[in-house]
């Protein structure tokens, strides 16, 4: 008896029948050199259809006037699912931006004021504070939903990719994210918001259109629409590129984003929907900010949470350009410099995120409050401590600021703007380290970005080299935190710190330092994350300058190239990590020497069309799978399986190794009625195996179903398993007729859909597919089910609810072809089908992984 499915990783098999590979694989052996990681089980989606009776009659039924009223409802269903995505990240800016500013407000009066009275000591402690405070707040939300922590990010590629990851898309997801991702930000530690905001935007797309909350059972309304993995899948990459066109004001961004980072199936439909939902996003952001920042309701000026502000030359340097072609040199040297910070920022971070996963996550709910509050303190000691004591005061010139959004206004009373820091400094100078530490991230990047000869050296060093140790240590702990922004802010200091030294040292005097300082930033972005088209696209809108698309496209290019070199992105370092099994976009080519049954699960359990309901509630019981081959035996190979035929004798091959054979199935199943509740069906089971029905009565029955249940032959056998059966009469070929879901069947058997063995099939009660999805995405569980009120020697008729042609490969299909035709049609389930039509084995998503492969690939090499 072996896995069929729904899990990824098989739970089925026992341990000694697993190869050391394998058991690697699974997390079950520790190797010696390096600890291997558990692996959990993840479910995947079914991206694929379930081509049944229901299913047809709602396809007849449809005519053109119901077809353009779905079509509606689904573009009505992308843009509110942009509008609210963008109201999120309203909320969220608004509230981090209220505390930010109250926050430096209260500590900078307090610095001015101790300045003179020397009382520094206080300032601090009201920061700590501030900041502590803060902090706690974000992490007691992702103690509530754990899943809410980090950026969301792997989570969502995840989902993409078809992996269906416990509690990423729920309501109190979202919730938790979005106040703690406010909390995180407005307490001064080094994550962004920006992140989070494309996990909140694919919580919104999941949850918008099923107009129900599992975490808020209230909210709960008659919508029929989309109960489908299918539709949500599709409507998690429209959020998901919301979110990004929501942060960076980066609508094509976001649409490139959701293609490249996940989503396995694609079409022009559904490019043009996540198009439409992106532009929804970007313009109610843009809309509600601008009206509320600048009181001109309707101006559009604002297009997303992060502005890089306009590249411009200063109007007095009539040689500088954007960029030359001489430039490029150089920005393909801080690509590699960028691929090789991003991959020691990324070892970095997988070291301290296995010490997470050994010794802190285990332990009590309480350490790891005390790791993020241990972290806002030397976070925040660190910034106030090298603000006051390292920052150099430099000359304030109104020349130097003409170029930025950041306008300065020096009156009588030398008065400048809030991003200004004068802490410790003399009138017409400012504390550059201050300026750049006690100012929002967003202030910060634009500083960086457009302020000309305005920082020292040892500045943007001490910057560079804090932000990135301490956003390495920050990413992963128990709080909502993005990437990006860090990042983004880590590269453009060593890009500025590059600018000054060319025109310092080599003499160019000439060159733009902030795109330097772009550039620096896409490097080092590109170097952690090591995303090219969508990361180019996205950071060419937020500039909202085109001539930029060579330099960025090819810094991100080299950036990738060499950080792969050493490792992956950090983001598929960290599902590596959970142990999800993400599929990669193909295989490697060595992996054609594998076929379809090199990798396929052998071991099957399987129903009949026909079963009776104390079967089926044994099966369901006793096994974790999601979905189970409908078979009859073929008797009538029996001889041809027996002489040695390549395709049929599958069966046997991979058997040979302690196996599950059908009567030790029969036996377990027998045993877990003997604990069945009802105690009618525990009589009816221990009857049924002490004693023997009449040869008249057993005949008889066998000619009803024999005569009844055409072109579905022996759909019942009532011969009993046996140990003393022979080979032959042990592996007999099974004949394949389609897939049920485990939830197919426990629905049936909820509602009582089922006929006595003395009626026909034809009196079994009829589901419609409205009826079958209606317990949709949470469909009950078979151990919560009233067994007392079933009829154990009841029979269920699954042919009409079944998949009868669900996708297929043949035994000797290559894994390259099978690889491809899996994650690009989204399957979870694909049967294994000899020539005669009997099915060998089934392949999931865990049979597929890269892990297994190698396995399977060097078990391979050691038997040829």
């Amino acid at each position: 008896m072996a896995c069929c499915g729904g899990s990824v990783c098989c739970c089925c098999g026992n341990r000694e029948s697993r190869t050391p590979e394998e058991l690697t694989i699974l997390g079950e052996t520790h190797e010696e050199d390096e600890e291997i990681l558990p692996r959990k089980d993840y479910e995947s989606l079914d991206y694929d259809r379930c081509i049944s009776d229901p299913y047809l009659e709602v396809l007849e039924s449809i005519n053109y006037k119901r077809a353009w009223r779905y079509e509606a409802v689904r573009w009505i269903m992308v843009f509110a699912i942009g509008v609210c995505t963008g109201l999120v990240g309203l909320f969220v800016d608004f509230f981090v931006q209220l505390f930010s500013r109250f926050k430096y407000r209260v500590v900078q009066g307090s610095v001015e004021e101790c300045t003179e009275r020397g009382c520094l000591a206080l300032s601090l402690l009201e920061l700590l504070g501030f900041n502590l405070t803060f902090t706690f707040i974000a992490t007691l939300f992702v103690l509530i939903q754990p899943v809410a922590a980090g950026s969301g990010i792997p989570e969502i590629k995840c989902y993409l990719n078809g992996v269906k990851v416990p509690g990423v898309v729920r309501l109190r997801t979202l919730v938790c994210k979005a106040l703690g991702v406010l909390f995180g930000v407005s307490g001064g530690l080094f994550v962004g918001k920006e992140g989070p905001m494309i996990h909140s935007g694919a919580v919104v797309g999941a949850g918008l259109p099923q107009f129900q909350s599992i975490s808020f059972q209230k909210i709960r309304f008659d919508f029929p629409y989309f109960r489908s993995d299918r539709d949500k899948r599709d409507f998690v990459s429209a959020g998901a590129a919301a979110g990004v066109a929501a942060a960076f004001g980066a609508p094509i961004g976001g649409t490139l984003f959701s293609l490249e980072e996940g989503s396995s199936f694609w079409n022009q439909g559904l490019t043009w929907k996540v198009l439409f939902c992106s532009m929804s996003a970007t313009f109610t952001l843009n809309f509600f900010r601008s009206g509320i920042q600048f009181s001109s309701w309707g101006s559009f000026q604002l297009p997303g949470l992060l502005n890089f502000g306009e590249f411009k030359c200063p109007d007095a340097d009539k040689k500088c350009h954007l960029w030359t072609v001489v430039d490029l040199a150089f920005f393909i040297i801080m690509g590699v410099t960028g691929g090789l910070l991003g991959a020691t920022f990324n070892c970095l971070n997988k070291r301290l995120a296995k010490y997470r996963m050994k010794n802190v996550h285990p332990k009590p709910k309480l350490v790891r409050v005390f790791e993020s509050l241990l972290i806002s303190l030397v976070t925040t000691v660190i910034v106030f401590v090298a603000s006051m004591v390292l920052g150099e005061c430099r000359e304030l010139s109104p020349s130097n600021w003409s170029n930025t959004s950041l306008t300065v206004q020096v009156s009588s009373s030398e008065e400048v703007n809030s991003s200004i820091k004068t802490f410790f400094c003399p009138n017409n100078t400012y504390n550059d380290m201050a300026t750049l530490f006690f100012n929002p991230q967003e202030s910060a990047i634009l500083q960086l970005f457009h302020q000309d000869g305005t920082f020292s050296p040892v500045t943007l060093s001490f910057f560079c080299c804090m932000y990135f140790l301490l956003s390495c240590w920050t990413y992963g702990i128990s709080v909502p935190s993005g990437l990006f922004v860090p990042s983004l802010l880590c590269g453009a200091a060593y890009g500025r710190l590059v600018a000054n030294l060319l025109k310092s040292y080599l003499g160019f005097s000439h060159i733009y330092s902030g795109t330097f300082a772009l550039i620096g930033a896409a490097a080092f972005l590109g170097g952690v994350v090591r995303m090219t088209i969508s990361l180019t696209v996205i950071l060419i809108e937020s500039t909202n300058e085109i001539s930029y698309g060579l330099p960025i496209m090819i810094t991100l290019m080299v950036a990738k190239w060499t950080g792969d070199f050493f490792n992956k992105g950090i983001y598929d370092i960290h599902v590596e990590l959970r142990g999800v099994p993400l599929l990669e976009w193909e295989t490697e080519e060595e992996m054609d020497k594998l076929r379809a049954s090199d990798i396929m699960e052998p071991n099957l359990t399987y129903v009949y069309p026909h079963t009776r309901i104390q079967s089926l509630v044994s099966i369901l019981r006793t096994t974790a799978h999601h979905a189970f081959p409908v078979v009859t035996e073929n008797r009538g190979n029996e001889k041809e399986f027996m002489k040695g035929n390549q395709l049929i004798s599958n069966n046997i091959k991979f058997k040979k190794a302690s196996i599950l054979t059908r009567a030790g199935e029969q036996r377990k199943r027998s045993q877990s009625m003997k604990s069945y509740p009802s105690s009618e069906l525990r009589n009816m089971c221990d009857e049924h195996i002490a004693t023997e029905e009449p040869v008249e009565k057993e005949d008889m029955l066998q000619q009803m179903l024999e005569r009844r249940y055409t072109p579905y032959p022996n759909l019942y056998p009532d011969q009993s398993p046996s140990e003393e059966w022979t080979m032959e009469e042990r592996f007999r070929p099974l004949t394949f007729h389609g897939l049920i879901l485990r939830s197919q069947l426990v629905t049936l058997l909820v509602r009582g859909v089922c006929y006595a063995e003395n009626q026909s099939s034809a009196n079994q009660p009829r589901l419609s597919h409205a009826e079958m999805c209606e317990d949709y995405p949470r469909y009950p569980d078979i151990h919560d089910v009233n067994l007392t009120l079933l009829n154990p020697r009841m029979i269920v008729d699954v042919t009409p609810y079944m998949n009868v042609c669900p996708f297929n490969v043949s035994p000797n299909t290559h894994v390259s072809q099978v690889f491809n035709l899996f994650r690009t049609m989204g399957l979870r389930h694909l049967p294994v089908v000899n020539a005669v039509g009997e099915i060998v084995g089934i392949i999931t998503r865990h049979n597929l992984t890269h892990e297994f492969l190698q396995a399977r690939l060097r078990q391979h090499y050691m038997t040829s």
